[in-house]
C-alpha cells in the first residue's frame, strides 16, 4: 500500500515539475487575446481571401492536425476554446451560446476579418451553425466533420445516455489523473499512439502540443462541463435550423466508434442509428449541401482522414471563386 503511494506521489512531483518547466520554456504559438473574463488562444497561418476557423470537438483540439496542411491552400484560423491548449479557463457556462460569443469577440480583437470558412468538429458543429446564425454576414461556407443534431440528440434513447453518463464520469476521473500525473505518464510512454494508432501519421511537433493540453486537469475538466452543457447547447442551437444557401458540406464517417474488445459493451447499432438521423437532418440545413464520406474512420475524421477535410476546404474554396466569375 505504502508502494502505491510513493508511486502516485512520485508521478504528482514530476508532473508539476515538468509542468513547470513546460511554461517556462514553451511558449504559445499564437497570440493570446483578452476577451474581459479570461484569455483565449489564438493561431493564424497561410494567406487568402477566406478564413478557414477551425471549431474543435468536445474535448478536442482538432485544428492542430490540420492547420500545416490547410494553411497550404488558404488563410487557417484555431482559437482554442477556454480551457483548452493555451486558452485561459471560464467561470462561464461551457455552452454554445457563451463560446460562440467569446469566438466573435476573439475574433474581432484579433483583428481576423472575415468571410469565414467554418469548419466544426462533432460538437462544434454546434458552435459553427450557431455562429453562422447570429453572423450571417460573415460566413461564406460551413464543413460539418462528424456534426450533430438537437433534434436527434434531444431525442437519445436510454442506452445512449447511459453511454454519455459513462463518458462524463470518465472525464472527471481525467481530471484526478491529471493532477497525479498519470495521463502525462500515458502520453509520454505512447499509450495514445497505442489506443489510437493513426496518430501515428503526426510530427512529434504537432503531437507535443496536443498532449500538453490533454496533461492538465483544466482540459478534463472543461470537457465533463461542455457535456454536462450538451442539452443546453441543443437548445440553443434550434435557432440555427436554416442556414440560407451557403456551401455547406456534411462529412460522414463509416461507423461512430470501430468495433473492438474495448467498445464491445457500447450500444454502437444504436449510435449508427443515431448517426445516419444526424446526418440526414444536418444535410437539410442549406439549399447548397453536399455530403462526402469518410470510409476509413470512426467518429474522429480528423485524426483518421484529416485529407477528407482538406479536400472539403478545397472544395468549398472552388464554389466559392465560382460563384466569383
Amino acid at each position: 500500500m505504502k508502494i502505491k503511494w510513493l508511486l502516485l506521489l512520485i508521478t504528482t512531483v514530476y508532473h508539476l515539475v515538468a509542468t513547470l518547466l513546460e511554461e517556462r520554456r514553451i511558449k504559445p504559438p499564437g497570440q493570446l487575446v483578452d476577451i474581459g473574463s479570461h484569455k483565449l488562444h489564438l493561431l493564424t497561418k497561410g494567406t487568402g481571401k477566406y478564413t478557414v476557423v477551425i471549431e474543435h470537438s468536445l474535448g478536442g483540439i482538432d485544428g492542430y492536425f490540420l492547420i500545416e496542411e490547410l494553411a497550404k491552400i488558404t488563410r487557417v484560423c484555431i482559437c482554442d476554446r477556454a480551457g483548452y491548449g493555451w486558452s485561459e479557463m471560464s467561470s462561464k457556462p461551457r455552452c454554445s451560446a457563451e463560446i460562440v460569443k467569446e469566438l466573435n469577440l476573439a475574433l474581432e480583437k484579433a483583428e481576423i476579418e472575415p468571410p469565414y470558412i467554418l469548419v466544426g468538429d462533432s460538437f462544434g458543429s454546434y458552435n459553427v451553425r450557431l455562429y453562422a446564425s447570429r453572423y450571417p454576414e460573415k460566413v461564406a461556407g460551413m464543413i460539418l466533420t462528424e456534426g450533430l443534431h438537437e433534434k436527434a440528440m434531444l431525442a437519445m434513447s436510454w442506452k445512449l445516455r447511459v453511454l454519455q453518463v459513462f463518458f462524463w464520469s470518465g472525464f472527471i476521473m481525467s481530471v484526478l489523473g491529471s493532477f497525479l500525473g498519470l495521463v502525462r505518464i500515458l502520453g509520454t510512454i505512447g499509450c495514445f499512439e497505442v489506443l489510437k494508432k493513426e496518430l501515428r501519421q503526426f510530427s512529434s511537433k504537432t503531437l507535443k502540443m496536443v498532449k500538453r493540453s490533454f496533461y492538465r486537469p483544466q482540459h478534463w475538466l472543461t470537457m465533463a462541463r461542455e457535456i454536462w452543457n450538451l442539452d443546453a447547447s441543443a437548445r440553443q442551437v434550434r435557432e440555427a435550423t436554416k442556414i440560407s444557401n451557403i456551401p455547406l458540406i456534411d462529412i460522414k464517417s463509416n461507423t461512430f466508434l470501430k468495433r473492438s474488445p474495448g467498445t464491445f459493451l457500447f450500444p454502437l447499432q444504436a449510435a449508427d442509428r443515431l448517426r445516419d438521423e444526424i446526418h440526414a437532418e444536418l444535410l437539410q440545413l442549406s439549399s447548397n449541401s453536399q455530403q462526402m464520406q469518410a470510409s476509413k474512420s470512426d467518429h474522429f475524421v480528423w485524426i483518421d482522414e484529416p485529407e477528407v477535410i482538406i479536400a472539403a476546404v478545397q472544395e468549398i474554396l472552388t464554389q466559392l471563386e465560382g460563384l466569383e466569375k
